[in-house]
């Protein structure tokens, strides 16, 4: 995260996931005394064929979409008098004025599919481009997402023990004790199981090596992180198979999802590893995306 007075940054196209990602990141805001900026992007489309029907001038156009950012911004300031709500109408590529938006802030929240995207997509083009290619931690919520009917909430960690890793353990923490929430700690393995040790893959096909080796790696990822947040409750499961069926099957109910961008055994020139990918298409609720 940039600094303390980095904004939560929201995109907004006026769509029903971008509210309900509006809604998150208003809450995160006011969680965190963080200012809230809301980005909307004006692309301007180049039709060739002739368009029957009156032609609003560009300056007209812009003129309302401000107002109506504006008239947003207001409804939330009513709602929260301390915070503090700044709104950007942008022109250019969606996803590149995000990303650059990233740079500055301290979290960079998103619906999973605006107004532009395939009816049939559950995940827009946009969410996956920031998502690959924020500076900062990018939370992608789902159009459908509801309040949790559960007294405590829940966040969940999809963990591997890779850099990447430690990174989003440290936000899931974080992220848990700001809502009082309990910890769920998902590690998933393969078997046969690769240890990684001294730099070299050791493939171990002994299902109690197995076991233990992913028990030593968990240990060791939560030691810092345990001793820094002694009042979180953590539930650390240990499931062997498939990492991305795991974590989804665990986030069934929670409030949040945290995961790196790519973990071990990944292509080194994807930026998006396959269970970060398999997890934001099939997600029951918010996932934040870690690089």
């Amino acid at each position: 995260m940039s600094s303390k007075n980095a904004p939560v940054v929201v995109g907004y196209d006026g769509s029903q996931a971008s509210t309900a990602a509006l809604r998150w990141a208003t809450a995160e805001a006011v969680r965190e005394h963080a200012p809230l900026h809301i980005v909307e992007i004006f692309e301007l489309e180049i039709v060739s064929r002739p368009s029957p029907g009156k032609v609003v001038p560009l300056a007209a156009l812009r003129t309302a979409r401000e107002r109506g950012l504006e008239a947003l911004a207001d409804g939330i300031r009513l709602q929260h008098p301390r915070l503090d709500v700044q709104t950007s109408l942008l022109e250019g590529s969606p996803a590149a004025s995000l990303i650059e938006e990233t740079a500055q802030a301290r979290i960079v929240v998103l619906g999973s599919r605006g107004l532009g995207g395939f009816s049939g997509a559950v995940l827009g083009s946009v969410a996956v481009q920031v998502s690959a290619h924020a500076h900062s931690p990018v939370v992608i919520v789902p159009a459908d997402t509801q309040p949790t009917l559960h007294t405590t909430p829940t966040v969940v960690l999809g963990l591997d023990g890779s850099k990447v890793s430690a990174r989003a353990t440290d936000f899931a923490f974080e992220q848990a004790e700001e809502i009082g929430a309990r910890l769920v700690v998902v590690h998933a393995w393969h078997s046969p199981f690769s240890t990684y040790e001294n730099g070299k893959g050791e493939l171990v096909f002994d299902e109690a090596k197995v076991q233990k080796a992913a028990e030593v790696l968990v240990a060791e990822a939560l030691a810092g992180s345990l001793a820094d947040h002694p009042d979180t409750e953590v539930d650390v499961r240990l499931i062997p198979g498939r990492p991305a069926r795991a974590v989804l099957q665990a986030a069934e109910g929670a409030d949040l999802l945290v995961v790196g961008s790519r973990g071990r055994g990944g292509f080194t020139g994807l930026l998006l590893g396959s269970t970060s990918q398999h997890v934001l298409h099939h997600a029951p609720c918010p996932v934040a995306i870690i690089r």
